[in-house]
């Protein structure tokens, strides 16, 4: 969420960012200096009407003591009793309008970066590295859908039978692949890139998608659970405990912290989280509905930052980079991509995709996006640190990136390690998680 003050005094700049992302500002913030306006004017008189009353009550006091006639002090009491009704109706004025600048802040984005490109849309996005060579075939290769059919790993139809599109189910060395990834993710972070590992809770409570920035905007896009006892259930009646399904671990592991103040001496705080995640992708209706590109339901490894604010820009190239070892441990060739102002995340200021290569496709993938939110994550969620033992709390900058997309990077090494005898080679890292499998053929 944007700071009150700074839109106040930089309204103007505030207007031409969410322009350059495509947005309306008038949409979003309405008429902000005037309900700003009205805001300031309900607290003075809300103020002035406090100091008012104070003022009375030394004057019916002094009067008692002075033992004056009742009269007088009687009447300065009628005035302090409209006082306490005008008060409340006051208070309750400005905490409405205060209300009405938090919902209206609360469905604003990041501002971008201003090295971030301008533009509309993915095509404006600027490739700022590419690294390895993609392979040259001697025959047409596959898409990983087909491989996975053909070599009994990958069960689309069946998954269609147990919970409708956009699900999966992995077989035999198909399912030992996706788990020597995960494995192979969390030991590289862990062991090398120096990130303690997290087991968090898969379902989340409201507060925790506000922070990370998912509500109230992306609702339709979260699978939400109705929780109810038996009892209840049979006659129609669920009582809702406020538990959605993670779209991703940003959101636990980013709430660990939320309303603390976190020691200075401690940042930056590097977490890695393997969970399942869950999308309803509503907005995402007859896209990538081939294979599993597009799911309700994958697997991901995350990495999550805690930094301070003149570090961010240097932890989010260390996260970038820790993300992109993995693709160059298992020779996967990738892109990175600075995206445009129009195809940033709506909690994002800047982001860097890293596009893996896929050669069934003839096309670059998505398969990490590694986000800097300034301090937009943290004054949510109300996550602070203190600069020094004694000094005001500031809130942190927050960073998270994929590290990777579990079920991206399995159909990446399906597709690009795919022989002409159909059958896939084991990247060398991947087999001593795979009990020494070098290779995954339809009897494996």
């Amino acid at each position: 969420m944007l700071d009150l003050g700074f839109v106040r005094a930089n309204l103007e700049l505030v207007e031409a960012k969410l322009r350059a992302r495509g947005a309306d500002p008038a949409a979003l913030l309405g008429d902000f200096r005037a309900l700003d306006l009205q805001r300031r004017q309900a607290i003075t008189h809300a103020e002035q009407a406090k100091a008012r009353r104070n003022e009375l009550s030394q004057q019916i006091g002094a009067l008692k003591k002075a033992g004056s006639d009742g009269a007088a002090a009687a009447a300065l009491m009628e005035e302090t009793r409209a006082l306490k009704e005008q008060l409340d109706n006051l208070d309750r004025g400005a905490a409405a309008l205060d209300e009405q600048l938090r919902q209206s802040l609360a469905r604003v984005p990041n501002l971008t970066r201003d090295e971030v490109p301008v533009g509309a849309s993915e095509a404006d996005n600027l490739t700022v590295k590419t690294w390895g060579e993609p392979r040259k075939f001697d025959f047409t290769p596959k898409p990983h859908w087909e491989l996975g059919e053909a070599l009994g790993i990958l069960d689309l139809e069946r998954a269609v039978k147990l919970s409708g599109a956009r699900f999966a189910v992995y077989m035999g060395a198909g399912a030992r692949l996706e788990r020597a990834l995960i494995g192979f993710m969390l030991d590289l972070h862990t062991r090398q890139h120096g990130y303690k590992e997290v087991l968090p809770p898969f379902m989340v409570n409201s507060k925790s998608l506000f922070g990370t920035g998912n509500l109230p905007k992306f609702a339709e896009d979260l699978f939400r659970c109705s929780d109810a006892d038996a009892a209840a259930a049979s006659r129609g009646e669920y009582m809702d405990n406020d538990h959605w399904l993670i779209p991703t671990a940003e959101v636990p592991v980013t709430n660990l912290y939320r309303d603390e103040i976190l020691d200075w001496a401690r940042l930056p705080i590097s977490l890695t989280a393997y969970t399942p995640c869950f999308r309803a992708e509503a907005g995402a209706a007859g896209k990538d509905t081939r294979g599993i590109i597009r799911q309700h339901q994958f697997q991901k490894v995350e990495l999550v930052k805690f930094a301070r604010p003149e570090d961010s820009d240097a932890q989010h190239e260390r996260l970038t980079r820790d993300a992109e070892e993995i693709l160059e441990a298992l020779n996967l060739p990738y892109r990175r991509v600075l995206l445009s102002t129009g195809d940033t995340g709506f909690s994002s200021a800047k982001t860097y995709d890293l596009e893996v290569w896929l050669p069934g496709q003839n096309l670059y993938r998505e398969i990490s996006s590694c986000s800097n939110f300034d301090a937009f994550q943290a004054r949510r969620a109300n996550i602070r640190y203190r600069p020094a033992p004694q000094a005001k709390p500031e809130f942190v900058h927050t960073l998270n990136g994929s590290g990777l997309a579990v079920g991206r990077t399995w159909l990446a090494i399906v597709e690009n390690y795919q022989q002409a005898d159909g059958t896939v080679v084991i990247p060398e890292p991947l087999r001593p998680y795979m009990g020494g499998l070098d290779k995954i053929s339809r009897e494996s």
